[in-house]
């Protein structure tokens, strides 16, 4: 796992902070940053209202004390990977330890894709072939209140005293019954440094014609738009409505028309930029790290000048599921702090895991400041995190979106 040493510049201090952020104060940040992104963190989990179940689903029996095995669907670049072994470092050691057989599967790719892959089985209460499936806030919030997700057995996940105090409470999951975040991270600007060496300051920047056919935006309706009302001085946390999401999705619709997008796409633009056929657009932070160490550090990262997007991804189990137990097991593992730091220091994304922070030290004693993992107050100043969006709302905006994105 030395692909750590070139791309983990702060995350001994943001950890610190985070982990003590509710008691001591103690940190190199002083506490700051750890209450600053407790704050962000926290809004990230409200991006809906959790109106009624429209569906009245059993669970299914838990077939876990006879079958040893879990099913995990995630994002590609979501969990540490050994190139040599060909296999996934953590997840070997929590089939030795637990004796489960785990079956990982890298078959997200945006969360719209995704649940409408598996939608009708997940509303008939059917097995979706996986026990585990992780999910941005907004759609995990939308999973909770159709009634898709298991209740989770905290008892049988000990460790989730590990989870941030940030986390452990977010208005979509009350105490946290239905989901449990899996990693957190930032949407912002990326472009090649060799093939656009003047680079972007904002989002308004991908429209240099220099770039015309060349880039591409996220098929994430709920990362996109709040990144270009963030361009327009939006206040995303604030009382936008259709005439701000109007005014930016013209802006979408002119760009996609005139051809200066080449491509709306979910996680498979990392393709685009390492073909070269796309070099810049919207992208997440830990994929741009990632990208970097293993194609030569051709890309720049950076959260736009009027702002970037913060958000979190969960855990949740399927209805159907016949594994929960399993699964809880699986998640269990994930929260202890060692682990978690070395998933950390391989997606590059911003850990959930108090007590990490340490345990990542001793991992890589080289690690340094990385603002991307571990912010500083002021880096945090410039993230947002979009309001709540009432299920009326979101349909009528995810319509519109579409329309223009051509889905």
């Amino acid at each position: 796992m030395t692909r750590q040493r070139a791309i983990n510049n702060q995350r001994r201090r943001l950890l610190q902070g985070i982990e003590q952020a509710q008691a001591s104060r103690r940190s190199v940040l002083a506490g700051a940053a750890g209450l600053a992104l407790a704050g962000l963190l926290s809004a990230c989990g409200t991006k809906g209202t959790s109106s009624g179940n429209a569906a009245a689903l059993a669970p299914a029996t838990d077939l876990s004390d006879s079958e040893a095995v879990v099913n995990w669907a995630n994002w590609t670049l979501y969990l540490d990977y050994d190139e040599k072994a060909k296999n996934y470092p953590t997840l070997q050691r929590f089939m030795k330890e637990s004796g489960l057989k785990a079956k990982y599967a890298e078959d997200i790719d945006s969360n719209d894709s995704y649940y409408g892959k598996v939608q009708a089985q997940l509303a008939a209460g059917q097995d979706i072939g996986q026990d585990l499936m992780v999910f941005s806030d907004w759609m995990t919030e939308r999973i909770i209140r159709q009634g898709y997700a298991q209740e989770l057995d905290h008892n049988n996940i000990p460790n989730i005293k590990n989870l941030l105090p940030a986390l452990q409470e977010v208005r979509f999951d009350p105490g946290r019954k239905k989901s449990l975040t899996w990693q957190s991270g930032y949407t912002g600007l990326v472009w090649n440094k060799e093939a656009f060496p003047k680079g972007l300051r904002n989002v308004e920047d991908l429209w240099d014609p220099e770039l015309k056919g060349r880039i591409f935006m996220l098929d994430e309706m709920r990362d996109t738009m709040p990144m270009l009302m963030l361009d327009d001085g939006v206040d995303i946390a604030g009382s936008w409505g259709q005439v701000e999401f109007g005014r930016s999705l013209e802006v979408l619709d002119r760009n996609i028309r005139n051809g200066q997008i080449r491509q709306v796409k979910g996680n498979a633009y990392k393709q685009d930029l390492i073909s070269g056929d796309a070099i810049a657009g919207l992208a997440y932070s830990g994929d741009i790290t990632q990208l970097n160490f293993e194609e030569g550090g051709k890309w720049e990262f950076a959260l736009p000048e009027s702002g970037g997007l913060l958000w979190s991804d969960n855990f949740q189990v399927p209805m159907g599921s016949p594994h929960k137990k399993n699964a809880e097991r699986l998640m269990d593992f994930y929260y202890q702090p060692d682990v978690a730091a070395e998933v950390a220091a391989y997606v590059n994304y911003l850990c959930p895991v108090l007590g990490a922070q340490e345990e990542m030290e001793k991992f890589d004693p080289e690690l340094v400041e990385d603002p991307l993992i571990f912010p500083t107050e002021e880096f945090l100043s410039n993230t947002s995190s979009e309001r709540e969006l009432s299920v009326e709302e979101e349909t009528d905006f995810q319509n519109q979106f579409q329309e223009v994105i051509g889905v």
